[in-house]
């Protein structure tokens, strides 16, 4: 790679995505971490990544978190944050035979599809979850009851079931592509036409979806800035490369390839929604354009709530929370 000083950035203008970055899910899980270092003291363990961006693991990490894959990693005892992707029941399981202090970090909308999940299953429907085999997401869905999986990029195999007409409940991952689910819910529909389904993608995947559209139609080049293992990311990528325009993903300006912006005027730069902002400001002000130009439907205003056991925390210390970084 060759260093953004060499940037040709006459009459180059940069649309900025709006929204992007931080959705309220990853600040909720951000600040779950911190006030839970404050109300424990360290090290708090975190199991997996709380959210898919490195910068915002390493700085969790700084205050006192440690990140693990497992449970069984975590010392008996300990304070464990759940990351805000989900957990199967057999987590909670097995920390509760080490003795954890479990602190949930889910997000409240992936903790609605579990919820789904638990009712179709007492209600006896059979189930189906569109998503990405080997998400962690998609881990922690899959292992609240029995449910078939459709991950579209190995091809969408609708599962066969018994009976003329059975009763189905489709379900899907939160950070998915919206015109590839689509497709996927299609071809479900067309075998099962009474199939309840519910989209659970979320606010925050369609509405970043929706504004990289926007940068693709006006833009000859996008920047998606966030990490290699975000979902929200990579479909944030793809959005943008199926206009036909060139996409790449970065986690910041020591990755631009200079090369990339050669006879390029206007660069579309959005984020993921677990990328903080600091990081979008750093390729900015690498590029260093003529004009900065918003556009999109603006920022979205919605919060979730704090744990209970943490409220009081955040009171007595001070801390500020549901701030986007």
């Amino acid at each position: 790679m060759t260093t953004a000083e060499n940037i040709n950035t006459s009459s180059m203008d940069i649309y900025l995505a709006s929204p992007r970055g931080f959705c309220a899910g990853v600040v909720l899980a951000v600040d779950i971490v911190e006030l839970a270092i404050k109300k424990h003291g360290t090290p708090v363990y975190v199991k997996h990544q709380i959210v898919h961006n490195p910068i915002v693991v390493a700085e969790t990490e700084r205050k006192g978190a440690i990140t693990v894959e497992h449970v069984s990693e975590v010392p008996e005892g300990s304070v464990v944050v759940f990351s805000a992707h989900g957990s199967p029941p057999s987590d909670y399981e097995e920390a509760e035979r080490r003795n954890l202090t479990v602190i949930d970090a889910t997000c409240p909308l992936v903790t609605r599809v579990h919820n789904e999940a638990k009712k179709y299953a007492r209600e006896g429907k059979k189930i189906i979850l569109v998503g990405h085999r080997g998400h962690q997401e998609v881990i922690g869905s899959t292992g609240q009851t029995d449910m078939s999986l459709i991950d579209e990029r190995e091809g969408i195999d609708v599962p066969e079931f018994e009976g003329d007409e059975p009763e189905i409940a489709v379900l899907t991952q939160t950070t998915l592509s919206v015109r590839d689910t689509a497709e996927a819910i299609g071809q479900i529909t067309e075998k099962y036409p009474n199939a309840m389904v519910r989209n659970d993608i979320c606010y925050a995947t369609t509405n970043r979806q929706e504004a990289a559209s926007q940068l693709a139609e006006i833009t000859e080049l996008v920047l998606v800035i966030g990490a290699q293992n975000s979902s929200n990311c990579n479909r944030l990528k793809e959005v943008a490369e199926s206009y036909g325009v060139r996409a790449f993903l970065i986690n910041g300006p020591d990755e631009i390839d200079t090369s990339w912006f050669d006879g390029i005027t206007r660069v579309g730069i959005t984020s993921g929604a677990s990328t903080p902002e600091s990081s979008v400001a750093a390729v900015v002000e690498a590029i260093n354009p003529t004009n900065v130009i918003h556009i999109g439907q603006g920022d979205e205003n919605i919060t979730f709530r704090l744990p209970k056991e943490l409220r009081k925390v955040q009171k007595t210390a001070g801390v500020r929370t549901g701030v986007r970084r």
